[in-house]
Parts: C-alpha cells; structure tokens; sequence
C-alpha cells in the first residue's frame, strides 16, 4: 500500500484525507473520536508498532479538519450525512478503497462506538477489534460522567455548571473554565502540546450534532447510543482498552468483557481518556501483546 498521505475520493463525491504508515502483513485501520476529531492521536501507531509489522492506516471522517467539510447548514446534507448509518459505512468503504481485508480496527471513543457497529455488520472483514475507551451504551456514561464531575468540582462549581446547561448557554467563560478543569484531569491528562493548535480544529458540526458542547454533558443524538443487546454478537478477537481514571465507566467496560465472547479488558494507570498519550508506554504494550496473541493463535481473555 502507497506510503504517506492519499486524498481519496468517496462515491459520493466528497475527498477524505488518508495516511499509511509502515510496512508489513498485518494492516491495522485507525478511526478517531470525537465525533468531529480528527487522525493525530494515531500520528506515532506505524513508529510503536513497527517492530510487529504493522501497517498503519488512519483518515480524518467527512466533516472533520483534513478531509471535506460538508455545508451542515443545509438541512438534507445534514440529513444524509449526520447520521450512525453513515458514518458506520463510510469505514467500509474507506477499507475498500485502502484495499484492506483481514485486518484489526481500531476506534477511540466515537470511533470505537463505529468499531462495534462495524464488528457487528461487516465482522468478516476483521482480524480482531481494538474498542479504545467507549462504552455499549450512554446511560451508565452519563450516570458516571455527572459522579466524575461532582467528584471532581466543589457543589456550587456543579451548581453553576447545570444551570448554564439549562439555559443552554454554553458559551460562558466560567462555564467553560469548568469544562477545561475537567478535560485536563479526564479527557487529555498530560495535555500534550504537539496535537494543540492555535486554533480549536473540532468539527463542531458534527460533534453537537452528536454529542453537544462538551465531553461531560450529552444533547446530540448519541443521547441515543446502546447496543448493550447486540455486543455478544461480536465474534473476533476483540480488545478493551480504557484509562483508570477517564470519562468512561470502568464497572461497563467489564461487563462488556463479560458479554464479548472473545474479549479481553486492559486498563491504563494515569490514563485519562486518551490514554495512548498519557501513559503511551502501558497502552502500547497492552495494543502490541493483543495483536501479537491474535497472530500467534494464543489469544485468550
């Protein structure tokens, strides 16, 4: 596969931005959170698993910084692509249009809510799905993200943060130095400055759409997310990964190894929510001793 980044065009018509890094046999497809994020998280997967042959692919999603930014504003664009549906099968075609068959997919957050929904539909193109901090089902992360935040502020910090919300005024400034208090001890806990940007990437379209504001409150459609009855039909080898102390509920993630037949839960110390970053050391051993028992044939929980 062509090294370096490729535009693609879809069938649609619209371009995605694409990167391949590495060489080998086993091909590893790297889908970002957000939903609205983009790639750069995955920027050093070919340097850490390069001593496993992997080759590393990765794509910003429709919408999102590199690749084409649809106009949102227009209602039947939003109709056609803020949707599950089509997110799910835009992996699809992108793993065709990579030439990718066979192979491990990885999601972080949104993206590992498209691994599962990818595992459950298109499940006979996977080697093995790696689900990276995302839960089967919103409910128990909204219960456990509104305990983090009233862990984690003092009462009338929390006070003033729902009010805000119910007003929907999300645009002000002690509402969001709340939100930034949170995502610094949760979500990007080493805050690293080589994915900072001088100005916020975000696709906020798509992410309110989604997901809403912020992190730690939900009003997009993910209010919706829950295949909580579906995860036990996802047959391959399938890896769990999730910081201690992140976003995401921990009591979920086991139940998920419990009801993913062929599942093993992996947890970073000092991880937040983009654990490959904050304690990349613990992530990638966990990342590498899966594929490497996937290859062997000794892959058990």
């Amino acid at each position: 596969m062509k090294q370096g980044t490729t535009i693609i065009t879809l069938d649609n018509g619209y371009h995605l931005w694409t990167n391949t890094q590495g060489e080998g046999d086993i091909q590893l497809l790297c889908l970002h959170g957000g939903p609205g994020g983009n790639h750069e998280y995955w920027e050093n997967f070919g340097d850490e698993l390069s001593d496993l042959g992997v080759q590393v692919s990765m794509y910003d999603q429709l919408g999102s910084w590199y690749s084409d930014q649809p106009d949102y504003s227009d209602p039947e664009i939003a109709k056609k692509y803020l949707t599950y549906d089509y997110f799910l099968d835009e992996v699809e075609e992108v793993r065709q249009k990579l030439g990718l068959d066979n192979f491990y997919l990885i999601g972080q957050s949104w993206g590992g809510a498209l691994t599962m929904m990818y595992a459950l539909k298109y499940g006979q193109h996977l080697k093995g799905a790696i689900i990276s901090s995302m839960v089967d089902n919103i409910e128990e992360y909204v219960t456990h993200v509104n305990k983090v935040r009233e862990d984690a502020l003092p009462a009338d910090a929390v006070a003033y943060m729902k009010q805000k919300e119910a007003e929907g005024n999300w645009d002000d400034a002690q509402y969001q130095k709340y939100v930034d208090v949170l995502n610094a001890g949760y979500v990007d806990r080493k805050q690293p400055t080589s994915i900072r940007h001088l100005i916020d990437t975000t696709a906020k379209p798509v992410y309110n759409a989604f997901q809403g504001d912020n992190e730690f409150v939900i009003t997009g459609k993910l209010k919706e997310w829950d295949v909580r009855d579906q995860i036990h039909n996802i047959k391959v080898p399938t890896l769990l990964t999730f910081g201690e102390h992140e976003t995401m509920p921990l009591d979920s993630a086991r139940r998920m190894a419990r009801d993913i037949p062929n599942s093993r839960l992996v947890t970073t110390p000092n991880g937040g929510h983009h654990h490959m970053i904050d304690n990349a050391p613990v992530y990638f051993d966990h990342l590498k001793q899966f594929i490497k028992d996937v290859e062997d044939g000794s892959f058990n929980k």
